[in-house]
């Protein structure tokens, strides 16, 4: 059986990986999504100045929420793709930090393509 630190240590290991290939500048931010058990966060980081551009998570979205979490990863998604075209960003690159892309990490992704950001 893995031990505590070595799951964690596993797991820098694959956000390093992935955080080695997306880099966000100005004109085409990172949009990174961190998914817990309960919640949800989409947020658009500009790395060169290290500065959060827009933000969304499933906190904003409690009015319309779905029954299941995977419909409220899409509406998260959809918010804050309309939060960066409102400040002009059209262009993203996506990060999916440690998970696997299907779910509610698709999900989300779906959303912010549905709310007019390109990849």
């Amino acid at each position: 059986m893995q031990t505590i630190q070595a799951k964690n240590a596993a797991r820098t290991r694959r956000i390093a990986r992935v955080r080695a290939q997306v880099n966000g500048t100005a004109d085409r931010p990172r949009l990174a999504v961190r998914r817990s058990l309960k919640h949800v966060y989409v947020q658009l980081v500009d790395d060169m100045a290290g500065r959060t551009l827009a933000a969304a998570s499933d906190r904003d979205v409690k009015a319309e929420k779905d029954t299941h979490k995977t419909g409220v990863a899409f509406l998260v998604g959809k918010l804050a793709a309309e939060r960066a075209v409102a400040k002009g960003i059209k262009s993203v690159v996506f990060d999916r930090r440690d998970k696997r892309y299907h779910g509610r990490v698709k999900a989300a992704a779906e959303g912010a393509r549905s709310g007019g950001l390109a990849f």
